[in-house]
């Protein structure tokens, strides 16, 4: 229904960010990582969506370019994927990873997101390979990062309730905030990076 949204990036938060379009309308916007927009915020943006619409909610899924979409729309489509899992993936790996894992069959690579066990990892080889094009990808900005160590625990803290919407376990993630805490993190978007580096490693 909606190709994209190109508005005002207003809100970001750790599930979602609110684009304003120019009627004045703010849409709520879930994506696999919101601080990857971070540079952008009070901005305008072009989001690539897709609504997908459930008995109890309408909920509309927001890409940083076309890859993004597209390997979200084929994941979804797998038996046992649901929208959350697919943007669990797709926080952590490019499209073009997640092709490669297909196409190689790795699903040791598929197992390491939340949510997806053995199973779901070869029903998603089974039901892909061969339908999913490696291409070369939109390149993603990436925040450059500020001198200010001290603001470290706020930006940790937003950092993992960003994490956990992603389906990761309290007891996983109290491992990281650790580890993140002892690094010098200079924006969210590199701890929820530095993050899931480390929860799928």
């Amino acid at each position: 229904m909606y190709a994209y949204i190109k508005g005002t990036l207003t809100g970001i938060f750790p599930t979602h960010i609110v684009v304003e379009d120019s009627s004045g309308i703010g849409f709520e916007i879930q994506t696999p990582n919101s601080y990857r927009f971070q540079k952008f915020l009070d901005a305008q943006v072009v989001v690539y969506t897709s609504l997908i619409v459930r008995e109890d909610a309408q909920l509309l899924y927001g890409f940083h370019n076309e890859e993004e979409k597209d390997m979200f729309l084929n994941l979804i489509k797998v038996t046992g994927i649901g929208p959350k899992s697919a943007l669990a993936i797709l926080a952590s790996s490019s499209p073009n990873d997640v092709k490669r894992a297909i196409e190689n069959e790795n699903d040791a690579y598929l197992t390491q997101f939340p949510g997806i066990g053995k199973k779901t990892a070869r029903q998603i080889i089974l039901d892909l390979k061969g339908k999913v094009e490696i291409t070369d990808e939109t390149q993603m900005d990436i925040l450059e990062p500020t001198n200010h160590s001290e603001q470290n625990t706020s930006i940790v803290k937003e950092a993992i309730l960003a994490l956990e919407a992603l389906g990761y376990s309290k007891r996983e993630l109290k491992k990281v905030e650790k580890k993140l805490d002892e690094k010098s993190i200079r924006s969210v978007d590199e701890a929820v990076k530095y993050g899931l580096q480390l929860l799928i490693s």
